[in-house]
């Protein structure tokens, strides 16, 4: 959990874990991974697999420019990050097809989020049979094939109730005056 300031209990985060990233296959869908995961409220999005420096660079700079406390890095050992994440009492949730359908978890999934960090572990290519295993939670959105992004999106969006779409981000460099028509970026804020 996060320290806030004057001793106040920090609230519960979400972090996001890529498994089985591959670099030359997966470099769009993971950075979009990461980008949803930013925009949709997530503190970090961790990627295991091929190590990608590139990649998490490319996200910190991003985050650099837009604001917020996000983080992208790497973790070589997937199963020893989710056992320590685990030992320090955070819930994991297990996005899969094969899982239970969110809206049959969804108020489960907002209590444990009141009271424990999430982290919400996404595949690359397939999953190994102890993700399952390992996970508190097996969710699915649909019991249909689906993109990863789509689940990172849509699972944040019903644990944060819609509220995370509306958030100002400190620290930000740059940032959008929303417009009917045409662009607008407002830099050096």
């Amino acid at each position: 959990m996060r320290n806030r300031p004057h001793g106040r209990k920090a609230l519960p985060e979400i972090q996001v874990l890529r498994l089985g990233h591959r670099i030359h296959r997966d470099a769009r869908v993971s950075t979009h991974c990461a980008l949803v995961a930013y925009a949709y409220g997530a503190s970090r999005i961790t990627f295991s697999g091929e190590r990608d420096r590139e990649l998490i660079d490319k996200v910190n700079r991003t985050v650099r420019r837009w604001g917020g406390m996000f983080e992208a890095s790497y973790e070589a050992d997937w199963k020893n990050f989710v056992a320590s994440f685990k030992r320090r009492g955070g819930f994991v949730i297990h996005s899969t097809m094969y899982g239970i359908n969110l809206p049959d978890v969804i108020g489960q999934l907002r209590e444990k989020f009141r009271e424990k960090d999430i982290l919400l572990i996404v595949g690359s290519q397939k999953v190994p049979p102890e993700a399952f295993q390992v996970a508190d939670a097996n969710v699915a959105v649909t019991n249909l094939p689906h993109s990863e992004v789509a689940s990172i999106a849509t699972i944040l969006d019903w644990l944060f109730e819609g509220k995370e779409l509306s958030r100002k981000l400190p620290g930000a460099r740059m940032r959008i005056v929303p417009q009917e028509k045409g662009k607008k970026v407002v830099k050096d804020i």
